[in-house]
């Protein structure tokens, strides 16, 4: 009989097993991807594309992205003889066409159409693949990138919009194709099928070599390329060689975003293009500041860590501002574990431990980085543009922004350079900022500030290099020439402050209708000089001088004019027969305004006429216009509440950021301030919101800093709870064999469902377990009732376990 229950158990549980599998091999049928997909991304034989492909590479194995991907390596025979990096990823050999075996011109963005067309050509992936998902090297895939999921379709393939390729509306679009009016402005993530890529392959790489050639029409007025270098010729290429074969897009603004833009309202990017530099609070990272860095091959080297994301949840209130920022750090967190986990596969010893790395090998990491999925809005599509082309530059509420302010290298600059920046990061400000940092070479030796604000270097000119005349002023129009011819400004507007301010609502060119030879800008009524003597000598256009000044909002274009700017700047200053108070308004007569005129002067020069805004900036102890949300708080000024006042000048030799816990005098509590009516009230209230954001910013920088004393118990409370270690051995969590499995099967499903399993099959298989289950339990009964009526005794727990077994019969 013992015999007999063990047999039917064995059968029981074989039943089981065979239903289950059958159950798990129709549900792994389902998953089957109904196309084969393949990844490509274009690269060259450096240390600059190498930690690059690993970022990419990591993040393509951490998204579940389907299919393979193959890097396409360009490089000369000599670079291959010294390049270290063939392992990196599954890769397909191309020969260099950086320097153009024909025309012999130095263009190595070529390589890319090039490396396309060689493998359609060459290799015998090409030849079994349904739909190809271009990508670029600087990118961090978040979710599957699934081309049919996503809208595309033969004939229509899916790309990111690219707004600054104005060639597509004007000659340029003309001359290199017969139909310019297919031209889309689109490029980044490019996912089409194989036949489409087939046809237009070669027509890309021949467009951009046309492009390249066409050295007439490289201006910024016609390509918006500002350095008209012709760099964007092959995105030209691609475009234009679209249109010649007639194919149009499906133009998607939501799938990829820079770090450091704010996505869309319930929009989930799925991947993140970091060509351009971004911040947060004070960290900042620009792929362009890593050119040489083989930070691949030098074990334990990893990219500056950005904030952790408890610090983050303090630089902004509104969540989708805050959505903004922990993408930022998302991409650089995500390039520095692909770098850890590459360095752990190829021999390094295990990473000294640190914060930041026990960070990197945490649950709450983990459960950040999942693999993203697109939304219904990250669906939604831009206008389509079959039936009629449009300008997707009119009227697009997003244009590129870039916010600027000068400092100096002192501890005055560096408080309000605190206060700007977490203000910057609170108010909601789109877009990027920089510091404009002018500094002597025996104060920078000195200089404890960098790490304030991103920030761009400027040799100082407080000590004029030719007249010897000490005016520290001028350093701003000078930093803003410099930022520009040295700087990479990817953005097509530039917002101008003073360090001296505090953000409270972001400052957009679309809402204040700034516009190319139209900037926008506030009163500065004290500037007399237009109106007189004063203009007439310093301009050919007096009738043209604006009185503006503190908040600028200039189209890139337009603030070219920044050498007239510094010239005029230069002539004023140097006028001093005319510094009288009746001239320029200054009551010191000192020509301490001489920049501002230096501004108001060259605009005038070039006719550049500005609308003047009295609703961007207020200066706090000022009477606020009722109903007006003032943007800009401008602290110039002394100005109290009751007893209580606050005046910059009276801080001007005060460290205050790098004196633990230091903090300007509270004002009074705005919950009772004494006023005598409403008026009074908002004035007031104003007045306490400037400084008491001015110390909000201090005490988050002193918290960054690891100040001792206040907040320690919390801090470290959070610390633990944000930092929950994956126990054991680093290598041993990453397992460094797996780090070479570079590709996923080509027909892996693109995701699994949420719930795991279709609701069908689910269902299915929770029916067959209940069944089993039951059926387990009877043979279970019947076994208990064969020994009983053999008359075995369970007494204890002990004798309970083992009669179970056949074959033993108990005392």
């Amino acid at each position: 009989m013992n015999m007999m229950m063990m047999m039917m158990v064995v059968v029981v549980v074989a039943m089981l097993s065979l239903e289950i599998g059958t159950g798990w091999r129709v549900v792994e049928a389902s998953k089957k991807a109904p196309w084969r997909l393949h990844t490509l991304f274009s690269v060259e034989c450096q240390n600059y594309f190498d930690w690059q492909t690993v970022g990419l590479m990591h993040s393509y194995r951490k998204a579940k992205q389907p299919g393979r991907i193959t890097r396409l390596l360009s490089c000369t025979d000599e670079e291959k003889k010294t390049y270290r990096g063939m392992h990196l990823a599954p890769t397909f050999e191309v020969p260099s066409m950086s320097r153009h075996p024909t025309t012999g011109d130095w263009y190595p963005a070529i390589n890319k159409p090039a490396g396309v067309v060689h493998w359609l050509k060459h290799s015998k992936d090409a030849e079994n693949v349904d739909w190809v998902v271009i990508l670029d090297a600087d990118m961090i895939i978040r979710g599957p990138i699934i081309p049919w999921e996503l809208g595309a379709e033969k004939g229509r393939p899916l790309a990111a919009y690219y707004g600054y390729l104005r060639g597509c509306d004007n000659i340029l679009a003309q001359l290199h194709t017969k139909h310019p009016e297919l031209c889309d402005k689109v490029g980044g993530l490019l996912a089409m099928h194989i036949d489409d890529l087939q046809t237009l392959a070669p027509i890309w790489l021949a467009k951009t070599e046309e492009v390249r050639q066409d050295r007439a029409h490289w201006g910024a007025n016609i390509t918006g390329d500002i350095y008209e270098k012709g760099w964007i010729s092959e995105m030209y290429g691609y475009s234009f060689g679209a249109a010649e074969v007639g194919l149009r897009h499906k133009i998607n603004d939501n799938l990829m975003i820079y770090p450091g833009y704010v996505p869309r309202e319930g929009v989930e990017p799925i991947l993140v293009h970091y060509g351009l530099p971004f911040s947060v609070g004070s960290w900042s990272f620009s792929k362009a500041d890593h050119d040489e860095d083989d930070i691949v091959y030098n074990c334990g080297q990893l990219f500056p860590k950005p904030p952790y994301p408890r610090e983050v949840k303090k630089l902004a209130m509104d969540p989708n501002l805050r959505r903004g920022l922990f993408l930022s750090i998302e991409c650089i967190n995500i390039l520095n574990e692909g770098l850890l986990l590459h360095h752990a596969a190829n021999g390094c010893p295990k990473p000294a431990w640190s914060k930041y790395v026990n960070f990197l090998k945490s649950t709450t990491f983990s459960v950040l980085t999942r693999p993203k999925y697109v939304t219904p809005a990250t669906l939604e599509m831009m206008e389509d543009t079959i039936e009629e082309h449009v300008d997707h530059d009119v009227g697009r509420p997003f244009p590129k922004i870039h916010t600027i302010f000068s400092t100096e290298c002192n501890s005055y600059f560096d408080w309000q350079t605190v206060g700007l920046m977490y203000s910057f990061h609170k108010s909601g400000q789109p877009g990027n900022i920089t510091r404009l940092l002018s500094c002597s070479d025996e104060n920078l030796k000195l200089y404890k500030g960098h790490n304030l604000a991103p920030t761009h270097y400027v040799p100082s000119m407080s000590r004029h290099p030719l007249t010897g005349d000490w005016y520290p002023a001028i350093n701003k129009p000078a930093a803003v020439l410099h930022w520009l011819n040295h700087a990479n400004v990817d953005a097509e507007f530039i917002v101008i402050l003073d360090a001296d301010m505090i953000l409270r609502h972001p400052i957009t060119p679309w809402e204040f209708k700034a516009a190319r030879g139209q900037p926008v800008s506030t009163p500065y009524d004290y500037l007399i000089g237009c109106d007189n003597e004063l203009a007439k000598l310093h301009t050919s256009h007096p009738e043209a001088c604006d009185k503006v000044g503190g908040v600028i909002i200039m189209h890139i274009d337009d603030l070219q004019f920044a050498l007239l700017w510094l010239h005029k700047t230069e002539e004023v200053r140097a006028d001093r027969v005319h510094y009288a108070s009746n001239i320029t308004g200054d009551v010191y007569e000192s020509g301490w305004r001489s920049e501002k005129y230096g501004y108001s002067f060259g605009a005038a020069e070039l006719k550049l006429r500005h609308t003047i805004n009295s609703e961007i900036l207020i200066y706090p102890g000022y009477v606020p216009t009722p109903g007006i949300k003032y943007r800009v708080f401008h602290y110039g000024l002394r100005f109290s509440v009751g007893n209580w006042s606050f005046d910059k000048a009276d801080w001007r030799d005060v460290d205050m950021v790098n004196r633990c816990w230091a903090k300007f005098p509270d004002p009074p509590d705005p919950s009772t301030p004494d006023h005598a009516n409403e008026e009074n009230s908002q004035q007031t209230l104003l007045s306490i919101e400037c400084v008491k954001t001015l110390n909000e910013a201090l005490h988050l920088h002193h918290e960054s800093r690891d100040c001792p004393g206040a907040n320690s118990l919390s801090t470290s409370n959070r610390d633990t709870k944000e930092e929950r270690v994956i126990s054991g051995n680093f290598n041993e969590n990453f397992d460094s064999k797996g780090i070479h499995m570079l590709t996923t099967d080509s027909e892996e499903i693109a995701r699994v469902h949420k719930d795991g399993l279709p609701n069908s099959f689910r269902l299915w298989v929770i029916f067959l377990c209940a069944c089993s289950a039951l059926g387990f339990l009877v043979v279970i009964f019947m076994l208990f009732s064969g020994h009983k009526r053999k008359g075995t005794k369970i007494k204890h727990h002990k004798g309970r376990r083992r009669s179970l077994y056949p074959g033993y019969m108990g005392t």
